[in-house]
């Protein structure tokens, strides 16, 4: 299938990858995403694109099309789950509140940077608060894991309160989870934080694929870089007004009862908000249909996304939501480079179509 004069939209897989790994090593828990933003900044301005960042944080990168009106828009957002010391307590270690809705099951054992407020950064390990089994017995397997059943190891010398203070430590310090992010040679992505990191890889993947091949959009087009979804307001500020379509690139669900997989690209039907635009999810299928992308329709039960915001902002938008398929949302997350290829060839296509 030829589009605008090029045949098969195959953005760079290994770029894609590449600059995914390397996003998901910068910490970005919501509210502290100032250096992922940077970083994300730096990647289209190396393509040639203008950007913006946006009073909120955001980035904003425009890409003038080749004809007047239609202007559209694709949103993922950069910021990731994380924690907040929520209490620095009497035996030296930390108690925390979460940032989004990470399972506390899917992070213990789990290694964390605790940003301090001195500026300086240390390490330790989330664990229950009884967590050894020769000391606790089956007591700590009974243990409920919840915010007040678990706590922060700091890897320093510290017994009490005033040990941590002396640190720089104090409550509404960033903690981050260490992403752990390999890529393995039968091409799975394992990481943290591939929801939504994967799909600011495969905007970038769409934005060299169409500098490389010196193309334009069909109409203008603004990839946002949002910085707060996971707390329910990326995308309630900064879409342009012009827009009349709105694409939240996020990630796809994988589990009972749906057809999404971790090599395909997933169409979101319906989110916990409702259902998505019928006419732009159905011009979505055809692209697929027509490029031969491997994707599915499913809808999500538990899920949303950027458009949500987006609509109660008043935005008079059309709006549909994509991803790649990702195994275990909000915990140890795996995808392949697959699914991240088709997310970018359709992405790809929906840009370049009229």
């Amino acid at each position: 299938m030829t589009v605008n004069g090029v045949r098969n939209n195959i953005p760079d897989i290994e770029y894609m990858t590449d600059r995914l790994a390397a996003l998901c090593r910068i910490p970005s828990p919501s509210g502290d995403t100032d250096e992922a933003v940077a970083w994300a900044k730096a990647q289209f301005e190396e393509l040639g694109y203008k950007t913006e960042v946006t009073n909120k944080g955001g980035l904003l990168v425009t890409v003038q099309g080749r004809l007047p009106g239609m202007e559209r828009c694709l949103s993922a957002h950069i910021d990731t789950l994380g924690a907040m010391v929520f209490e620095v307590k009497s035996n030296g270690r930390l108690r925390l509140t979460n940032i989004g809705g990470p399972p506390w099951t899917s992070v213990e054992g789990e290694r964390v940077i605790i940003k301090a407020s001195s500026g300086k950064e240390f390490t330790g390990t989330i664990l229950v608060t009884k967590p050894a089994s020769h000391v606790w017995g089956p007591e700590t397997n009974k243990m409920e894991r919840t915010q007040d059943n678990m706590e922060v190891r700091i890897d320093e010398k510290v017994k009490t309160k005033e040990d941590v203070f002396e640190l720089g430590i104090k409550p509404g310090d960033f903690v981050v989870f260490d992403p752990r992010t390999e890529v393995t040679p039968s091409g799975f992505i394992k990481s943290r934080h591939l929801d939504d990191k994967a799909s600011v890889a495969a905007l970038l993947g769409c934005a060299k694929y169409m500098a490389d091949k010196g193309l334009k959009p069909a109409y203008t087009t603004h990839f946002f870089i949002t910085n707060y979804e996971e707390v329910g307001h990326g995308a309630s500020y900064g879409i342009p007004e012009a827009t009349r379509e709105f694409i939240a690139v996020d990630m796809g669900c994988i589990g009972d009862g749906l057809l999404g997989s971790e090599y395909t690209v997933s169409i979101c039907a319906k989110d916990s908000g409702g259902p998505y635009d019928l006419k732009l999810r159905k011009k979505l299928e055809d692209l697929g249909e027509r490029d031969n992308i491997p994707y599915v329709v499913d809808v999500f039960p538990f899920y949303a996304s950027d458009s949500g915001p987006a609509l109660r902002s008043g935005l008079n938008v059309r709006t549909a939501c994509i991803g790649t398929g990702v195994d275990a949302s909000h915990s140890h997350e795996r995808t392949h480079k697959e699914g991240l290829l088709a997310t970018a060839r359709l992405v790809t296509s929906y840009v370049l179509s009229e």
